[in-house]
């Protein structure tokens, strides 16, 4: 997996309700322990699909088993997710639950972590391609660990901009949060595209 492969995978772990309630947290209250536990549920989630999609592709692929019949499936699936996003952009919000996250505590916070970067759809598409591609190409588990660390870096990203920044950082997270909490429908769209993008390179290859 070279880095102009994982970061565009990575953003795709990432950029939706992931990064929003990662920024949500990172304006609480307790920003430390709650960015905290969201990133450490999201490690073990991710890892955990990751390791999943290697051993299985690995299975399959020793019995000569292609992946192009489940790219396909994923293509059209992607496809009517992104003509849906458009259609209802006007109407959707938000889950009530991300506005719960202001007053969240750690252990929701790391069950937030866990589930949002362990069992969200794209996420799962993404961790799959991901141990699949390793596997595949006959190399090491280890090998999936990049793309891991590379998506808990973005996760991790608001409350490091806060470490980083200080007042500067406290002040500009409320607006990108009220931005992409308006904004949603984009950055579903951009996300779906990007996976569409990297799923027709894998079909060409």
């Amino acid at each position: 997996m070279t880095l102009a492969k994982l970061i565009p995978l990575a953003f795709v772990m990432i950029a939706g309700p992931q990064i929003l309630s990662a920024i949500f947290l990172a304006t609480t209250k307790n920003w430390r322990r709650n960015s905290a536990a969201f990133v450490a549920g999201a490690a073990i989630s991710i890892t955990t699909i990751v390791t999943l999609a290697f051993l299985l592709s690995t299975g399959a692929s020793d019995q000569g088993a292609s992946g192009n019949t489940l790219d396909i499936v994923f293509m059209l699936l992607l496809l009517a997710a992104g003509a849906h996003t458009f259609l209802t952009r006007k109407t959707s919000k938000p889950p009530k639950w991300m506005g719960e996250l202001e007053t969240a505590q750690p252990k929701r916070a790391f069950r937030l972590g866990f589930l949002l970067l362990g069992v969200f759809p794209t996420d799962i598409l993404t961790g799959i391609a991901v141990g699949g591609s390793v596997a595949r190409a006959g190399d090491a588990w280890w090998q999936v660990l990049p793309f891991v660390l590379l998506t808990l870096l973005f996760i991790a990203s608001p409350a490091l901009l806060l470490v980083v920044l200080g007042q500067r950082g406290e002040r500009l997270l409320p607006k990108i949060r009220d931005w992409m909490n308006d904004n949603s429908w984009i950055v579903s769209e951009v996300v779906i595209g990007l996976f569409v993008v990297i799923t027709a390179s894998s079909l060409a290859s």
